[in-house]
C-alpha cells in the first residue's frame, strides 16, 4: 500500500511504541529500542522506537518524515475515535483501478466518499496538492481574464497607430471604389495572418514561461517545490484560439474608422488627421469613465475581497474609458504643456510642442499603454499592502493584551492556555483558534462556495485581551451552539440577537447556531466568532493558533513573562511576545497571496512593456520623411533629437500623469474606507520605480528609434514612400 518497508525491528503494537523513517532516525541518532520524545499536541510524549523503516529507494521521503503507530494510538492521536482519513483498496489481479472506482462508487455512494485513482490519489495524501491545483486553477482563470483584456486592450491601440500609418493608403483604396466591408475584411485577413504566426510561437513558449512562473512560485513557497506541472495540448488550444479571437476583437475595432471614410473624402482625410471624434466614441468613454469612478466607491461600502477587486477592475474600467476618448484628453493636456515646452527650448521644444498639438492621436496611441502599465502596476501592488495593512492596524488596535503566545514548530495545546491561568499575575488566557466557515450561493444551475476567516474563543477569557467592537450582545455568552457576527454580515442576511444562523463548518460540517453579538473589527477577527471548543473541534488538529494573556493589575510584566517562557520546557517551539507583536489573521497566506500577485503581475507587465516599447518605436519609424524634411530646411540633426526627446518626456509625462491619476482615486477611497486615511500604505519607492520605469522605457524607445530614422541621409529618406 505504501512505498515502505521494515528495515529494522517490529512494527508498532503498543500505544508507546513508534516506527521512524531511516532519514529521521539516522538524523536523531535513533536505533531500535531507543526511547524518543515526540511532540504531540504540542507537548512532549515518549515512545520506544519499536523499528526503522525505509521506501524502496533511499531513506526517507523527500517532502516529509514519515512516523508510524499503532493503529489505537493513531486514532487517538488524530482524535477522531471510529474515523479513518482514508481507506486504500488493492485491486485484483486483471481488474482495472478505474473499473473498480466505478463499483467502489456505485456500492458507497458518491455522497458519502471521493474515491481517487491514478495521480489524483495525490490530493488525499497531501492536502496541500489539492490546494495547489485550486490556487492556480483560480490564478488562471483571474489573470487569464486580465491578460485577455489587456491584450485587447493593447493590440487595439497597436493596431490602430498602424493603420493611421496606412491612411494614404486605404484611402487611395476607398477612392478606387473598395468598399468598407472590403477594407475591414483586409484589415482582419492580414490581422489574423499574424496572430496565427504569432500564436503558435506563443503557445510554444508559454510552456516555458508556465515553468518559470512554477519554479518562482515553489521559490517563494506558495506552492510545493515538487509540484509538476502537466503538460497537454488543450491548454494551448484554447490559448491560440484566446489569442486569435482578441486579435480579431482589436481589428475589428480599429478597423472601423478607415472603413467608414466615403470615398469623396479619402484623399483629403488621408492628407490632415481628423481631429474630432465621433459622438458615440465620447459617449461610450465618459459612461466608462464614469462607471470606473463610481465602481471604485465599493470599498467604502463593501469591505473585503469583493471591495478590493472592485478597486481593482475600477481602475481599469477608468483606464479603458480614457483610452477611448484618449485623443481628446491628450489634445487638452498637451495644450497645457505646450507653452512650457516653448519656453524650454525656442526650436525644439517648439517643434515637440507643435508635433503633440498637430498629431493627437499617435500621442493618444502612445500613451495609452504607458498609462496601462502605469495605473495597472500602482493599483495591484498598492491595494494588496493597503489590505494587509488595514488588517495588521485593526489587529493591534483590537488586541489589548499584554502578552502573546504562539508556537514555532504549529499549533498550540489547549492544555497552554489552562496551563497559563494556573500562573500567578495572570488575569486572563484567551486562546485563538483561526479558521473558516463556509456559505453557499445558487447560481442558475450551480452551488457557488464562498469562505469566510472565522475565530474561535474563550467567552469567559475575552475580557481585557480583545476589543472586537461590540455593537450589540455580549461575548461572554459566547459558548456551546453560538456565534458572534460582523455587524455587516449580520444585517446581509438579516439576521438580530437571538437569531439562528445557519452555515458549514470549515470542515464541511453543517451548522445551526444561536446569535449572541455582532461587532465592527472583522478585518481582524473575521465575519465570524465560534467558542473556542467548538473551532476546534472542526478543525484537522484540534490545536489552538495562539493564546493572548492579560497581566493582572500591579502584577510584574517581566515576572510573568519569565514564568510564561519557562513553559517552553514543557511545551517546545513555544514562543513569548508583547502584545503590540500580534500578526493579523491569515498573515502567511495573505503574504503568499501578495507574492503570487506580484509574480502573475510581473508577467504581465512584461507583455505591456514589450508591447509600449513597439509602439513607441512603430511611431518614431513613420517620420523618417519628417525628420528629413527638418534637417533639409535647416534643422539639425541635434535639434532633432532634442526635439523627440522632448515628445518622449511628454508622452511618457501625460502617462504617468494619467496613470497615477487613475490608480490613485480606487486606491484613496480604497484606503479610506478600509484605514481612514487617504494615502496608500506601502513603500514609496514602489512609486518611483514604476514612474521611473515608465520614463527610461519612453526615453530610451523613442530615442533609438530615432538614431535609427535619422542615419539616412535627408535627401534620399524625403524621396521613401511612406
Amino acid at each position: 500500500m505504501a512505498p515502505f518497508s521494515l528495515r529494522d525491528g517490529k512494527a508498532p503494537a503498543g500505544p508507546d511504541e513508534v516506527v521512524l523513517d531511516a532519514d529521521l532516525a539516522s538524523r536523531g541518532g535513533v536505533a531500535v529500542g531507543q526511547r524518543v520524545k515526540i511532540a504531540v499536541r504540542s507537548a512532549p510524549a515518549e515512545f520506544r522506537v519499536s523499528g526503522i523503516a525505509a521506501p524502496k529507494s533511499g531513506n526517507g521521503l523527500t517532502r516529509q518524515s514519515a512516523l508510524f503507530f499503532s493503529p489505537e494510538k493513531a486514532a487517538e492521536l488524530a482524535d477522531t475515535p471510529g474515523q479513518a482519513h482514508a481507506i486504500g483498496v488493492l485491486a485484483d489481479p486483471g481488474v482495472s483501478p478505474g473499473d473498480l472506482a466505478d463499483r467502489i462508487r456505485d456500492a458507497v455512494g458518491t455522497d458519502k466518499v471521493a474515491v481517487t485513482t491514478g495521480v489524483e490519489r495525490s490530493t488525499v495524501e497531501f492536502l496541500d496538492v489539492s490546494q495547489t491545483r485550486m490556487l492556480l486553477m483560480a490564478l488562471a482563470g483571474s489573470f487569464g481574464g486580465f491578460a485577455l483584456l489587456i491584450a485587447v486592450f493593447v493590440v487595439a491601440s497597436t493596431l490602430a497607430l498602424v493603420i493611421n500609418q496606412r491612411r494614404r493608403e486605404f484611402a487611395l483604396l476607398r477612392a478606387i471604389a473598395a468598399t468598407p466591408q472590403q477594407i475591414r475584411k483586409l484589415i482582419g485577413a492580414e490581422t489574423m495572418l499574424v496572430a496565427v504566426i504569432a500564436g503558435v510561437l506563443g503557445s510554444a513558449l508559454g510552456v516555458a514561461v508556465g515553468y518559470g512562473l512554477r519554479n518562482a512560485f515553489g521559490a517563494i513557497g506558495v506552492i510545493p517545490p515538487d509540484f509538476e506541472l502537466a503538460i497537454s495540448p488543450l491548454p494551448l488550444i484554447a490559448a491560440l484560439a484566446l489569442g486569435l479571437g482578441t486579435a480579431r476583437l482589436a481589428a475589428w475595432s480599429a478597423s472601423r474608422r478607415p472603413s467608414s471614410i466615403r470615398p469623396v473624402e479619402a484623399l483629403g482625410e488621408a492628407a490632415v488627421e481628423r481631429r474630432e471624434l465621433g459622438r458615440v466614441r465620447v459617449i461610450i468613454g465618459v459612461a466608462l469613465v464614469v462607471a470606473g469612478l463610481a465602481g471604485s466607491l465599493i470599498p467604502i461600502f463593501l469591505r473585503g475581497e469583493a471591495g478590493l477587486a472592485a478597486s481593482s477592475s475600477s481602475a481599469l474600467i477608468i483606464v479603458i474609458g480614457l483610452a477611448v476618448v484618449s485623443p481628446k484628453v491628450v489634445a487638452a493636456i498637451t495644450r497645457l504643456i505646450a507653452p512650457v515646452l516653448v519656453r524650454t527650448s525656442r526650436i525644439s521644444g517648439y517643434l515637440a510642442a507643435a508635433n503633440n498639438q498637430a498629431n493627437s492621436r499617435r500621442l493618444a496611441a502612445a500613451v495609452t499603454p504607458v498609462m496601462l502599465a502605469v495605473s495597472f502596476a500602482l493599483t495591484m501592488f498598492y491595494s494588496q499592502t493597503t489590505a494587509a495593512a488595514a488588517r495588521q492596524e485593526q489587529t493591534v488596535e483590537s488586541t489589548t493584551a499584554d502578552h502573546v503566545l504562539s508556537s514555532g514548530t504549529g499549533g498550540l495545546s489547549p492544555e497552554v492556555a489552562e496551563a497559563v491561568r494556573r500562573i500567578p499575575g495572570v488575569a486572563a488566557a484567551t486562546p485563538v483558534v483561526r479558521t473558516e466557515v463556509l456559505n453557499t450561493v445558487q447560481e442558475q444551475d450551480s452551488l457557488r462556495v464562498e469562505r469566510y476567516a472565522a475565530q474561535g474563543l474563550d467567552g469567559g477569557q475575552v475580557r481585557g485581551n480583545l476589543d472586537p467592537g461590540l455593537v450589540a450582545g455580549k461575548l461572554t455568552d459566547l459558548t456551546g451552539n453560538t456565534v458572534a457576527m460582523s455587524e455587516s454580515e449580520a444585517d446581509w442576511y438579516e439576521k438580530k440577537i437571538g437569531d439562528e444562523v445557519e452555515f458549514y463548518f470549515g470542515d464541511g460540517s453543517p451548522a445551526k447556531l444561536r446569535l449572541v453579538a455582532t461587532y465592527t473589527r472583522d478585518q481582524a477577527f473575521g465575519r465570524y466568532l465560534l467558542p473556542a471548543d467548538l473551532a476546534r473541534a472542526h478543525t484537522g488538529d484540534r490545536m489552538d493558533d495562539s493564546v493572548l494573556v492579560r497581566d493582572e493589575p500591579g502584577a510584574d510584566p517581566a515576572t510573568v513573562a519569565t514564568a510564561l517562557r519557562d513553559l517552553a520546557v514543557r511545551y517546545p517551539g513555544l514562543a513569548v511576545a508583547p502584545g503590540s507583536a500580534v500578526a493579523a489573521p491569515g498573515g502567511g497566506q495573505e503574504q503568499a497571496q501578495f507574492y503570487v500577485n506580484l509574480v502573475a503581475v510581473g508577467v504581465i507587465l512584461g507583455y505591456v512593456v514589450i508591447s509600449v516599447a513597439n509602439t513607441l518605436v512603430m511611431s518614431t519609424a513613420q517620420r523618417s520623411r519628417e525628420f528629413a524634411l527638418l534637417r533639409l530646411i535647416g534643422t539639425t540633426k541635434r535639434q532633432v533629437v532634442r526635439m523627440m526627446r522632448f515628445e518622449a518626456l511628454a508622452t511618457v509625462g501625460v502617462a504617468a500623469a494619467l496613470g497615477t491619476v487613475v490608480a490613485g482615486v480606487p486606491l484613496v477611497v480604497l484606503n479610506l474606507g478600509l484605514r481612514g486615511t487617504p494615502l496608500p500604505s506601502g513603500p514609496i519607492a514602489v512609486f518611483g520605480g514604476v514612474i521611473a520605469g515608465a520614463i527610461l522605457l519612453g526615453l530610451v524607445s523613442l530615442g533609438l528609434s530615432t538614431r535609427v530614422a535619422l542615419r539616412s541621409k535627408p535627401i534620399e529618406a524625403i524621396g521613401l514612400r511612406e
